[in-house]
């Protein structure tokens, strides 16, 4: 299982309603909207990520 970096959901890898490719590295998501909000600023959440922040966005 992946952790969708916008909202913090737990998503399976197989079953993601999208992915985005950032530094070489595959992102997992719960929606479109987490998608959108990352790939406009992959850095935001990728730093929120180590503070352990969820969004909950969906």
């Amino acid at each position: 299982m992946a952790i969708d970096p916008v909202c913090g959901m737990k998503v399976n890898e197989n079953d993601a309603f999208a992915t985005s490719t950032y530094n070489g590295q595959t992102y997992y998501f719960c929606s479109k909207h987490c998608q959108i909000a990352f790939d406009k600023n992959p850095e935001k959440y990728l730093k929120n990520k180590e503070d352990k922040g969820h969004h909950h966005c969906c």
